[in-house]
């Protein structure tokens, strides 16, 4: 799984931040890895637009092998609880899709549950 981490002019991109990022993208969605290409993770500071949630802004985007991406985004007072807020709601997300995923694939038709009668 790839991880790439893009951030606004507002937000100093280093190393740090790139390896925190990631090491907490891992220990949510670590265990879906061969399932997942990519995890795209934008973050940026929105001072000029104040809100109650904060102006802290993380959006995870997780390219899903075979199905849709999955969005999330959290805002928090400090960078650090937007991205562990947001790689929370990730790996809810994640379970919900793919489990509703794996549910299709185990899925029988109903025609195949129901015996062929004798008089066929």
């Amino acid at each position: 799984m790839q991880i790439q981490v893009n951030t606004d002019k507002s937000i100093d991109h280093t190393a740090a931040l790139d390896d925190h990022v990631t090491e907490v993208v891992q220990a949510a969605i670590g265990r879906f890895g061969e399932q997942i290409g990519r995890v795209e993770v934008h973050l940026s500071d929105n001072v000029a637009q104040k809100s109650a949630d904060g102006d802290n802004r993380c959006m995870m985007e997780a390219r899903v092998n075979g199905y849709q991406p999955v969005v999330v985004t959290d805002h928090a007072e400090s960078l650090h609880q937007a991205i562990n807020r947001a790689a929370d709601k990730l790996k809810r997300a994640l379970d919900s899709a793919l489990g509703k995923l794996h549910d299709k694939q185990k899925a029988v038709p109903v025609a195949d549950l129901v015996a062929p009668s004798e008089e066929e």
